[in-house]
């Protein structure tokens, strides 16, 4: 394998442990949409299962509600797309309160590899709204300046495990996937980046630590003894 060119990163659950404030602001939404769901940590640990927000809201409604009628009369897609912007606008509520944080030796990795001449590229389902909010309270205002790509929700809509946000991530970055290390939490992420050919480093949490992860390059507890050498090394014996 050639040299080690760029590092592809997925968002929530990688970069952040961010699904407990997720998980709130779900349940706040319903709150103020008058619904009587509430997910609890068991149920909302098998609904990240299905990759994105509003994924998991149609599963959850069609499971538990399969003949109830539309909210107010509005469509059901409408329904879906309001409850997402109110848990959207939660979130972000909450992230900036500082409810979220980076996991420990993201920030100090992103830096030293963006100095050691690297490419950094954002790979996720998650909503463009989402990835902003929490990398301006985490990096600053010029945190895009680090990511050479960032492919989100609203450029990839087929999601993981579907490998779409990882094969336009190389194709912006003018890459091979043996270019790269992807940076993943769950099976999903892992499936979506190895299809596209990307070894993978996962770094699993509490939502997660259940899923398989067979075909990773490394499964390690967090970043924060990891180093930029270090990565190549990993990347050089694939």
């Amino acid at each position: 394998m050639g040299a080690l060119k760029a590092l592809v990163f997925d968002v929530d659950g990688t970069l952040a442990d961010t699904e407990m404030a997720h998980l709130a602001a779900f349940n706040q939404a319903f709150v103020e949409e008058g619904l009587d769901w509430r997910w609890d940590v068991a149920g909302y640990t098998k609904l990240l299962e299905i990759s994105g927000g509003k994924e998991r809201m149609m599963h959850h409604w069609k499971q538990v509600h399969p003949d109830m009628k539309d909210i107010d009369g509005g469509g059901l897609k409408d329904t879906i797309d309001r409850l997402h912007a109110m848990k959207t606008a939660a979130y972000e509520h909450a992230v900036q309160s500082g409810a979220v944080q980076l996991r420990p030796g993201v920030l100090a990795l992103i830096q030293s590899a963006h100095a050691a001449g690297l490419s950094l590229a954002i790979a996720t389902t998650t909503s463009p709204v989402n990835i902003a909010v929490l990398l301006r309270n985490a990096i600053g205002p010029d945190w895009k300046d680090l990511f050479a790509v960032i492919e989100d929700a609203s450029t990839a809509p087929k999601k993981k495990p579907h490998p779409q946000v990882y094969t336009q991530t190389l194709s912006r970055l003018g890459l091979n996937g043996a270019d790269c290390l992807a940076f993943e939490d769950s099976s999903n992420g892992l499936r979506a980046a190895l299809s596209a050919g990307l070894p993978v480093i996962i770094t699993p949490n509490s939502f997660t630590a259940h899923h398989d992860f067979s075909g990773s390059m490394q499964n390690l507890p967090d970043l924060g003894q990891v180093t930029v050498d270090q990565l190549r090394r990993w990347h050089s014996a694939v």
